[in-house]
Parts: C-alpha cells; sequence; structure tokens
C-alpha cells in the first residue's frame, strides 16, 4: 500500500516556458482531468501534442482517425497513430478473440469458468500491438520537440472493461444495484469473470505507463542531452481528502474496482522514481464525467468542494460567487443548498458508509445497505436541481480539473516523490490563487 502523501501547500511555479511541449497520451474525449492539465500548459506557451485511440473497422481493423474525424477533433496536432490498449476488440485474422472467450458464460456467471491460457494469450497479443504502436508514437513525436525542449507527458489512458452484455449487466447491478438488484461487487471479484476484469483493468489502466516509460527511454535520453527534462504524469484515484464535520478527512467512492490496477500504476511510478525517472501518479478529487457517470454516487463528495473554498478563504470572495452559481441551479436557492448540506451530513455520517475511511483497506467492496444509502442520497441530491441536464456538479468537476492541471503541472518540476493526493484542501487554495477561469 502507498503512503498516503497529500499536497498540502502550491507547488512553486515550475521552470516551463513557451516553447516546452506537452504530449497527451492519450484521446481527448470531451471534457475531463486532462483538460485542466491542457490549459494550465497553453498558459504558459507550451504546445500540446494530442493522440488517439484510433478507431476499429467492422472487420476489427484498428485504424487511426479520417480527416474528417481529425477536423472534428478541433485541435492539434494530432499523432494519429491509434494508441488503443488492452485486448478486448477481436483482432483482423485471429483465431479467437476476448468474445469468444465471454461466449461460454452463461446464466451462472458466478461459477463460469474461463480460458485464462486463451487470455493470456490475447493480453499478450494486445501488449505487443500497443507497444509497437507506442514505438511508431514516439517516432512521429521526435520533430514536434524543438532542441533543449521540456516535455511533459501526460498518461490519460484508464479503464478496460471488457466489452461484453453480460459483464455490462453485472456492473450495472454492481455500480447501481440497490435493493433485489444489488450485486455484491466482491462475488463479482472473486469470479473468473471478475478475474478477467482485474487482468484488463491492469493491461489498460497501469501497464501503459510502464510501456510509455519505457519505450521513450532514447527519446528522454535526446532531450536530456540537449538540455531538457522529461517528466511523466498519470491521473490516479485512491480516495480524496474532503472537509467533513470541520476537518479534512481522507474518504473513498466503493466499490472502486479499478482500485488495484491504479494501485499498480502507483507501483510503475515509484519503479520510475526509484531509477530517476520523474514520473508521478496524481491521485485527483471525484468529478462527475461521460466514463465516472456510471458510478451512481461518485460525485456525492464533490458537492463539499464549496465549503473547502469557504473554509481556505480569508474574505468570501471566490465562495460567495460559486455559492451564488451553485444555489442558482436548485430549486430553493440557498435553502437547496442546506438541504444538500443535511443530505451529506446523513451520508458521511451513517454507520452504512463507515468504512469508506478506511485507507489501509482500500480499495473496498460495497455492501447492499451501503449502495442503498449511496444511490439514495445522490439520487436526492440530483433532484434538488432545477434542470436535470444543469447540475452543481458540472461546475465544481471544472473547477477540480481546472485545479489539478494547474498542480500537477507545476509539481511535475520536481523529482519529490512518486505518488501524490491532490484533496479538496489544496483545490480549494490553488483556485484561490488562480481563479475559476471564467
Amino acid at each position: 500500500m502507498t503512503e498516503f502523501n497529500p499536497i498540502r501547500t502550491l507547488p512553486d511555479p515550475a521552470g516551463y516556458r513557451p516553447g516546452d511541449v506537452l504530449v497527451v497520451f492519450g484521446e481527448v474525449f470531451g471534457r475531463g482531468y486532462v483538460n485542466g492539465l491542457i490549459e494550465a500548459a497553453e498558459t504558459i506557451g507550451m504546445k500540446v501534442i494530442y493522440g488517439t485511440v484510433g478507431r476499429r473497422e467492422k472487420d476489427g481493423t484498428l485504424r487511426g482517425l479520417t480527416e474528417a474525424e481529425l477536423a472534428e477533433k478541433g485541435h492539434g496536432p494530432i499523432i494519429n497513430v491509434p494508441l488503443e490498449a488492452g485486448f478486448t476488440s477481436a483482432e483482423p485474422g485471429a483465431d479467437t478473440s476476448l468474445s469468444d472467450v465471454l461466449a461460454t458464460v452463461g446464466r451462472d456467471w458466478v461459477n463460469a469458468k474461463l480460458d485464462f491460457n486463451t487470455i493470456e494469450t490475447l493480453r499478450a497479443s494486445g501488449e505487443r500491438r500497443f507497444r509497437a504502436s507506442v514505438t511508431d508514437f514516439l517516432a512521429e513525436l521526435r520533430p514536434h520537440i524543438p532542441a533543449g525542449a521540456n516535455v511533459v507527458f501526460a498518461h490519460t489512458m484508464a479503464g478496460g472493461i471488457p466489452a461484453s452484455k453480460q459483464l455490462l449487466v453485472v456492473t450495472n447491478r454492481i455500480f447501481k444495484g440497490t435493493g433485489a438488484r444489488h450485486q455484491s461487487s466482491r462475488e463479482f471479484w472473486d469470479s473468473d469473470l471478475g478475474r478477467l476484469s482485474a487482468i484488463s483493468f491492469e493491461e489498460v489502466s497501469a501497464r501503459t505507463f510502464g510501456h510509455l516509460i519505457d519505450l521513450s527511454s532514447a527519446l528522454r535520453d535526446e532531450i536530456t542531452a540537449a538540455g531538457g527534462r522529461v517528466a511523466y504524469t498519470a491521473y490516479g484515484y485512491h480516495g480524496t481528502e474532503c472537509l467533513i464535520d470541520g476537518a479534512y478527512r481522507w474518504q473513498s467512492y466503493v466499490p472502486y474496482l479499478q482500485g488495484l490496477a491504479k494501485i499498480e500504476l502507483e507501483n510503475i511510478a515509484a519503479t520510475a522514481h526509484a531509477n530517476g525517472i520523474n514520473a508521478a501518479v496524481y491521485n485527483a478529487p471525484e468529478i462527475l464525467t461521460n466514463s465516472s457517470g456510471i458510478f451512481v454516487g461518485v460525485e456525492l463528495p464533490l458537492y463539499r468542494l464549496i465549503q473547502a473554498i469557504e473554509h481556505e478563504e480569508t474574505e468570501p470572495k471566490l465562495s460567495s460567487a460559486i455559492r451564488a452559481q451553485c444555489a442558482a441551479k436548485l430549486t430553493d436557492g440557498a435553502g437547496g443548498l442546506d438541504q444538500a448540506w443535511a443530505i451529506l451530513e446523513a451520508y458521511h455520517a451513517a454507520p452504512e458508509t463507515g468504512f469508506i475511511y478506511d485507507f489501509p483497506s482500500w480499495p473496498q467492496h460495497n455492501t447492499a445497505e451501503q449502495m442503498d444509502l449511496m444511490v439514495d442520497s445522490a439520487m436526492a441530491l440530483r433532484k434538488l436541481h432545477r434542470d436535470d441536464h444543469d447540475l452543481i456538479t458540472t461546475d465544481l468537476s471544472h473547477l477540480v480539473y481546472r485545479a489539478c492541471g494547474h498542480i500537477m503541472l507545476h509539481a511535475s518540476w520536481s523529482l519529490d516523490a512518486p505518488t501524490w493526493w491532490m484533496g479538496h484542501d489544496i483545490v480549494a487554495k490553488t483556485l484561490i490563487e488562480i481563479g475559476t477561469g471564467d
């Protein structure tokens, strides 16, 4: 288990300058964590180079983006080498696929037995493809890096749930199910389907970071020989400190099945760091995005960011503006915020959620009682809004990734530690310092 290592003070301004390069290792889809890092880099005048995971044709062929798809992205330059990770997609000409393996799973998925020899063959094949793509990506990246420039790689890859209707049904019950629809995450995790998911999560969320660090060693040497620095950043999640009962307290979303893969991500950063490579995982607070939306209740701590900003601010300028902006989205205005706090206080104080504060046992599995309370609390908070499509959490998520991007970029200048936590305290302090960007 990684030792808890929160960032308490704003990092000193980094030495990055116009002409330095931020490389997005992955693809930008909508608004999410990496947008804050891009914003921070562009504020300095750094050049941003984008990647893509590519697209699959009907026959399974993996390709780069078309001219129309590149134009639709609206940013660039994009290195158009498909960086799809994992092994869930069928490879053209392959004798078998993961879909074939999963087709043997019937209704009794708990006791289903999968062929892990075949799964390992598929995993290794996907890894070879990915490493070859990373090699090509880095070769095309070289001309974009000026001599003497500093370079920051932003690893953005996460997820990896195998594509399967059976798995979708099960995971929906794990992350959203209450009452009779509840599904134990531990029962799933102890099954062969859970074992497969663990392998896939690690392949996508963690091992991709290791491949990037490994395969970019020659480029890293070239950059440093020319007088530049190289830093590797990765987005982690390992719980977050938020303001509960007047004090910052670590808590976590449950069940976070990708947690073991995130721990392996931290281990990869620690190994690189021990070898003198500037690599670090930044464990970010919970936000609500298109991808995190499947985890009902993950956004509950996010509401407390308003309280953290009020707590950290000497004069309530920013916090008053944010409070007013958020209250305007609720049916009862400021009174609605009081109702929101009451829901959160009840949730975080309930015996059913007590184990979310147990850092050493992370990642924790769910219980039926905990899921009932978490989902009910999330729905109650959503019902306070005037418009179900205009949520407080959307605005607060923007604030989190703006602050986290600033923190990560400037902290990446140093080689202090391989794993950090960005809690609501440092997010609030950063927003007070740099503003909301509106």
